[in-house]
């Protein structure tokens, strides 16, 4: 008897986590923040960055869910439109505008609670596009857009507010190629995106 008790609560908890494992959740985020780029030493100059006004569109679709912890893929879409470029000679384009898409694993603590932290990890590309003039006098930039590999890491927490909304705050670096930005400088760069927004689960 006590074994039969025994399978039958077994088999409910195998139905009890494939359900949760099967159950489909999606979510649709905007966050707004900055994009900080790390000084550059080049050409025996320092090559500073304008810590632009960024935006992100992401959307998620969370395949396992244990309670304790849920796993999703994410599809982060950012774009900063605008950043500043400053440099001692006029070598380096006015400004120049990046986009990143990084599919990522995200892996959630307590995504049915109301304090949910999660770290997100994952790769795509990144497209650089310079100003068409330089830093000074509108002089034309001969510099062309680049194309480069990102590996994008971040984490962040989200915290329900009310029904199907939540707020977020996070914290992803980018570590991309280098943006044409006429000079060699480091080769990598961490472009590192702190922004808060709001999130709708469906």
């Amino acid at each position: 008897m006590a074994r039969k008790y025994f399978g039958i609560v077994v088999l409910l908890a195998v139905a009890i986590l494939a359900g949760n494992a099967l159950a489909q959740s999606n979510e649709v985020a905007g966050t707004i923040g900055r994009t900080f780029i790390a000084s550059q030493t080049a050409g025996g100059g320092t090559i500073h960055f304008g810590d632009g006004l960024t935006y992100e569109a992401n959307y998620a679709h969370r395949f396992v869910n244990f309670g304790v912890f849920g796993v999703s893929v994410e599809v982060p879409f950012v774009v900063d439109p605008t950043n500043k470029v400053h440099d001692n000679i006029n070598a380096v384009p006015y400004a120049f505008k990046s986009y990143f898409v990084t599919p990522a694993a995200r892996l959630n603590l307590f995504p049915t609670t109301a304090f949910s932290p999660w770290v997100s990890v994952g790769g795509g590309f990144g497209y650089f596009t310079p100003s068409s003039t330089l830093e000074f006098n509108g002089t034309p930039n001969p510099g062309k857009s680049r194309t480069t590999g990102v590996f994008q890491v971040g984490g962040g927490l989200d915290v329900r507010v009310i029904g199907n909304f939540k707020i977020r705050g996070e914290i992803r670096d980018f570590y991309s190629g280098e943006p044409p930005i006429n000079v060699n400088a480091s080769g990598r760069y961490n472009n590192l995106y702190a922004a808060a927004g709001v999130v709708f689960s469906f």
